[in-house]
């Protein structure tokens, strides 16, 4: 039979690229999902080199995992006295885990689609204002118009839903399970 500490490890790591999978389903590679799993499992915050060693991957790139991490608000540096390298650290919190995850998600697909639908949008205003245009073409205009109004509101309608998690309040409609 295994021994002890070889049978927790092997239970860790299974922990760890769970934690990777729950992530990945929000378009976030594996690899931020273990380092995230890798520092809640440890419960404090971990240094580049401790982290890169648990990893077995280059300082270089831990530096570039952990920030995606914080770019992502999955992690954050931390400053306690008398340690002089830079230390990292996760929210424990399940619950904002996945706030930050689907808003941060969310932020950047309306980021670029705004910028898309803006830019169609001027297009067709300025076609529009070019005038030489029949009933068929105006009606075609017009349906474009429509359709991207309808798409910026759709966008409107995610930020106010982000704001919705963000605030908290959607912990007034949707509880969390709280432990007894």
């Amino acid at each position: 039979m295994e021994n002890l500490p070889n049978q927790i490890e092997k239970l860790e790591n299974q922990v760890v690229e769970k934690i990777a999978d729950n992530v990945y389903t929000f378009g976030v590679s594996k690899t931020v999902g273990r380092v995230f799993g890798i520092i809640s499992l440890n419960r404090d915050p971990m240094t580049l080199e401790q982290l890169s060693e648990a990893m077995g991957m280059s300082k270089m790139r831990m530096s570039q995992v952990v920030r995606e991490m914080i770019e992502l608000n999955l992690a954050e540096k931390v400053f306690i006295k008398g340690v002089r390298k830079d230390l990292i650290k996760v929210e424990n919190d399940y619950y904002q885990t996945f706030i930050a995850l689907f808003t941060a998600n969310w932020r950047k697909t309306i980021s670029k689609s705004r910028l898309h639908e803006h830019s169609l949008y001027q297009k067709l205003i300025d076609l529009r204002e070019e005038g030489a245009l029949n009933k068929e073409l105006e009606a075609q205009l017009d349906n474009l118009l429509k359709e991207i109004k309808g798409s910026l509101d759709y966008l409107n309608w995610i930020s106010r839903l982000i704001e919705f998690f963000e605030s908290g309040e959607i912990f007034k409609h949707v509880p969390k399970v709280e432990d007894k």
